[in-house]
C-alpha cells in the first residue's frame, strides 16, 4: 500500500540581490519591485513510499532534502507538483523546531502536541509518558525552554514527535546530537516503529546508520533525485561521488 506520494515536486523561493540594511528599507522592498532571482530547492522531485518502508534521504548540505520534508509535513506548499499522503505525519525537522522559547516545557507540549493533531484529553492521558521519555527534562518541565541545553530540546522534541503515535515519521539528523544513552533510547524506539509497520523517513549524513535502518535510499543532488534504489548499493556511489570530489 502505498502512504505517501511525491509527483514532480518543485520548490521556488524569490531570492533579493539588494540588502536591506534599515528597517525603513525593508518596508519599502516589500511593496515594491526590487531586483531578485528565483532559486530553485527542489526540481521535479517524483517517488513513492509504501507502508512500512524506510526510506533514507542522503545528499550534500544544502541540497534541498529538508525542503523536501517540510513540503511532506506541510510546513511549506510546493510551486509546482502534487503530494499525496495516507495516514498521520509527524515531523521531527530540526532541534526544538515549532517550540516557543518564551513556554515552558510542559507548555510546548501542549502547544506542539496539539498542532499534530492531540486533544487536550489525549495530551492529558500522554503528558506524563512524554516526560518521562526525555528523562533529565522532568526537574526542568516547568521552565521556559529557552534556558535548555541542546540536548534537552532534542528529548523533548523526540518525545513530542513520538507522543501522536504517526503513521509516518519524518527524522531529519535526529541522532546527532544528544549523549549515548539517548541516541540508543531513540534508536531503540525507531527500530520499535519500523517493527510495528510504520512508514519512516530518515536525513542523516551517517552512512553506517543510514545503511543499517533503512532498505531504501534517495540520493538528492542539487535539487533533484539523483538515484533511488537500494540502501547499499545508492550508499555505495554517493560515496565514491564524495571521495572523488575531495
Amino acid at each position: 500500500m502505498t502512504v505517501l506520494e511525491c509527483h514532480h515536486l518543485s520548490k521556488r523561493f524569490k531570492i533579493y540581490k539588494r540588502k536591506q540594511n534599515t528597517l525603513n528599507g525593508f518596508f519599502i522592498s516589500l511593496f515594491s519591485q526590487g531586483p531578485f532571482e528565483y532559486f530553485w530547492p527542489l526540481r521535479n522531485v517524483s517517488f513513492s513510499v509504501s507502508q512500512g518502508e524506510t526510506l533514507g534521504l542522503i545528499g550534500r548540505n544544502g541540497c534541498g532534502k529538508t525542503t523536501l520534508f517540510k513540503i511532506i509535513a506541510r510546513i511549506l506548499l510546493p510551486t509546482t507538483g502534487t503530494l499525496s499522503i495516507e495516514g498521520r505525519v509527524s515531523a521531527l525537522l530540526a532541534l526544538g523546531a515549532g517550540f516557543h522559547n518564551d513556554l515552558t516545557g510542559r507548555e510546548n507540549i501542549y502547544l506542539n502536541a496539539s498542532i499534530l493533531g492531540l486533544s487536550r484529553e489525549e495530551i492529558d492521558s500522554k503528558i506524563e509518558e512524554i516526560i518521562d521519555f526525555g528523562e533529565i527534562i522532568r526537574p526542568f518541565i516547568d521552565t521556559q525552554i529557552k534556558h535548555y541545553s541542546l540536548g534537552m530540546y532534542m528529548r523533548l522534541a523526540f518525545a513530542v514527535a513520538l507522543s501522536v503515535d504517526p503513521d509516518i515519521l519524518l527524522l531529519d539528523e535526529i541522532l546527532a546530537v544528544g549523549d549515548e544513552a539517548f541516541s540508543y533510547k531513540c534508536f531503540d524506539r525507531i527500530t520499535r516503529f519500523q517493527d510495528q509497520g510504520k512508514t519512516i523517513l530518515l536525513i542523516s549524513h551517517d552512512m553506517n546508520l543510514v545503511e543499517y535502518l533503512c532498505n531504501r535510499v534517495i540520493w538528492i543532488d542539487d535539487g533533484i533525485v539523483r538515484e533511488d534504489g537500494l540502501a547499499k548499493e545508492v550508499i555505495s556511489h554517493y560515496r565514491q561521488e564524495i571521495s572523488y570530489k575531495q
